[in-house]
This record gives C-alpha cells, structure tokens and sequence, in this order.
C-alpha cells in the first residue's frame, strides 16, 4: 500500500465522518474537485501546501493527520503478514545468552528456533 493512498483513504473517511461532500471541502481547501477526489482514490501524491490546505478544512491539526496514517499504515501492513506472523513472534537464538525479540522480521530464516505465542 502506498502513503498517498493510505493519505487518501484517511482524509475520505475523516471528510464523512463530518458529513462534508466533496464539492464543500474542495471548497474550503481552494482546491478542485477532481484533483480532491483524486487524492482521495490515492492517484495524486498531495504537496505539503495541500495537505495543510485540507487539514485546515478538515480543522485537523497535520499531527492529527499523521496519526491517523500511522495507524491505518501499520493496520495495513498487519492485515497482509501471514497469519503466523501475526501473533507476537519469538525468535530465541541458539548462542547464549538466549535474545527474545518480538518483531516478526527479526527471523531471519536461519536454522534459530522460532515459536509464535498467541
């Protein structure tokens, strides 16, 4: 998934949520309407003048924004990990001292013990 498309998704569902059409927010952003809805779809990689131009429309603070993308981003990258990766992933080295890590890329693959805890 990419960043505008996830920047999309987010000023789309946040524009319903306060019952603004498109046509209005495009307004209020001094932007057209094509080239808003074309942000939406995730076909234009909005400049930082235009996404401050929607935020302010929005009355969402950019920080606000970029939380959102994080969340959605990382939901995005979770829901395409196998379903054995999704769970907390422990990969415990054969040398000691033994190493507990719980990111799923730490496994490299090698021939490291590797168990999920659900």
């Amino acid at each position: 998934m990419l960043l505008r498309q996830v920047i999309g998704n987010v000023f789309r569902r946040l524009r319903r949520e306060r019952g603004i059409t498109l046509r209005e927010l495009a307004e209020l952003a001094q932007v057209s309407v094509p080239y808003l809805s074309e942000i939406e779809r995730g076909r234009k990689e909005p400049s930082s003048e235009i996404l401050a131009a929607i935020c302010r429309a929005l009355d969402l603070e950019l920080t606000d924004l970029l939380t959102e993308v994080q969340f959605d981003l990382a939901t995005a990258v979770r829901s395409t990990l196998p379903v054995r990766l999704q769970t907390a992933a422990i990969r415990v080295e054969e040398s000691a001292p033994r190493r507990i890590t719980s990111s799923p890329r730490a496994y490299s693959g090698s021939a490291d013990a590797f168990c999920l805890v659900a």
